[in-house]
């Protein structure tokens, strides 16, 4: 099989065109999209990155004036590594565990007002979708959190108006058979009176929106711990019962919190391993900080005391209005996405930052993580030539989502003539190979030179 063949001929000296220097070429203006002659449809949003890290894979979800608004991979030095276009929208897009095997999640559907109506996606490493996921008893999935159990549910959020007031509903839900498990209401455990919202008349969320919900996570002991923004507070729950174990922060603390330990409007309460409460601490709208912070709290639940564990700042003093997350990591990093501010950063446990990246103008992100990911598609890779000149034609290779991908080796199908070979350079790879042949044969290979993918191209007729 030709797939198979190694060609004892040697390599042609090689034309590359990285990414960056088309990126950068043409005129001073701001590229807001990346495009890619072998995949044309493709037009993911440009990354400025400040700090490239060697660290990979990121995982955002581009939104807002995005060109293209969709689930994003990219690598340390903004590479893409995958990107499937998403409309409307795309949100809070990461790495979850689902019967034991990695897969990708995230929310599709239509948001406004910081409100979204649509549904989950479950897809495996060949990126082929296997579940979808909605709300159940007639609500609409909200964007802000989907989080996979070890024993295959989901627990998810909604909103819904009673009267003049706009709650907050957490339900788990069964993902083979979209069955609810458990529900709890906000309206049902607390009261309006321990909000803080107060919406201006053209402001952007519900003005009856008294506790907006934006996470829930498992506990350690099984039980949930769901943020509300509007609140300022962090509520464990009984997953059984429904009843507050107790509360962390705003108006009703449950702990005294000591100094720095107080959060506003935060998001993506997480409990670590080390015991420690994580979340990012927007700090407005209203502002009421300097500056947003991930935020991790060492919570003493026998004394009743919270107190800074660690807190993180960028260096610009980035204070979101809205979103966020802090991915607190085994290993003492912590990735940041900053929301309304188009930024994506990770630092260390000291503080020093590892990767820096900041979005186009009006483009950002819910949420970003970092996680480790081997992407094997099933759609193969794409190759298109273009005529160069009289002598040579112009090679385009890629292969979205595909992880193994070191390099490239063009040669004629008919073996008579000269190899090309090319490492990998970002998403996509230009090679120039002579014009004589009249088809080559294309191989996607690993760092070991195993072929893991051939196409074969023809050359232009003009």
């Amino acid at each position: 099989m030709v797939a198979g063949r190694i060609l004892r001929v040697q390599a042609r000296p090689l034309l590359l065109l990285p990414l960056a220097a088309l990126l950068l070429a043409g005129c001073g203006d701001e590229k807001r999209a990346q495009s890619f002659v072998s995949r044309p449809d493709l037009r993911p949003p440009v990354l400025n990155v400040d700090t490239p890290s060697a660290r990979r894979y990121y995982f955002l979800a581009p939104k807002r004036d995005a060109e293209q608004r969709g689930a994003l991979i990219v690598d340390g030095s903004g590479e893409v590594v995958w990107f499937k276009p998403v409309s409307p929208e795309a949100v809070d897009f990461r790495v979850q565990t689902y019967r034991g095997r990695p897969v990708l999640t995230w929310w599709e559907g239509h948001s406004a007002q910081g409100y979204g109506k649509g549904r989950f996606v479950i897809a495996d490493e060949s990126y082929r979708r296997i579940a979808t996921v909605r709300a159940a008893k007639g609500l609409e999935a909200d964007e802000h959190e989907f989080t996979l159990t070890p024993r295959g549910t989901a627990l998810l959020l909604a909103y819904r108006h009673v009267g003049k007031t706009l709650e907050g509903v957490v339900q788990e839900v069964d993902v083979a058979t979209g069955k609810l498990l458990h529900e709890w209401h906000s309206l049902d455990h607390v009261p309006r009176s321990e909000s803080y919202f107060k919406p201006p008349p053209d402001g952007p969320l519900d003005p009856g929106d008294y506790f907006h919900v934006n996470s829930v996570a498992l506990d350690d002991d099984g039980n949930l711990l769901v943020s509300a923004r509007n609140t300022s507070t962090v509520y464990k729950i009984d997953r059984r019962t429904g009843d507050i174990i107790w509360r962390l922060g705003g108006k009703k603390s449950d702990f005294r919190m000591g100094s720095g330990a107080r959060f506003w409007w935060q998001h993506d309460a997480q409990r670590r391993a080390d015991g420690t409460i994580t979340m990012f601490d927007d700090g407005a709208a209203p502002p009421k900080e300097k500056a947003s912070r991930a935020l991790a709290l060492r919570v003493d639940e026998k004394a009743m005391t919270a107190t800074v564990a660690r807190a993180v700042t960028h260096p610009r003093g980035l204070l979101s209005t809205s979103q966020g997350n802090a991915q607190f990591l085994d290993s003492g990093d912590v990735v940041v996405g900053w929301g309304a501010e188009p930024y994506v950063s990770e630092f260390d446990r000291d503080g020093t930052m590892l990767f820096d990246a900041e979005l186009p103008k009006d483009v950002d992100t819910y949420r970003a993580y970092r996680f480790p990911w081997v992407g094997r598609p099933a759609r193969g890779p794409d190759v298109v030539m273009k005529r160069h000149d009289l002598d040579e034609n112009d090679v385009y290779m890629s292969w979205n989502g595909a992880t193994n991908v070191a390099g490239w080796r063009v040669f004629p199908l008919n073996e008579q003539g000269v190899a090309t070979s090319a490492a990998k350079t970002g998403f996509e790879t230009h090679v120039r190979v002579p014009r004589g042949p009249e088809r080559y044969v294309v191989q996607a290979r690993d760092r070991a030179g195993n072929v893991l993918a051939s196409k074969i191209v023809e050359k232009p007729d003009a």
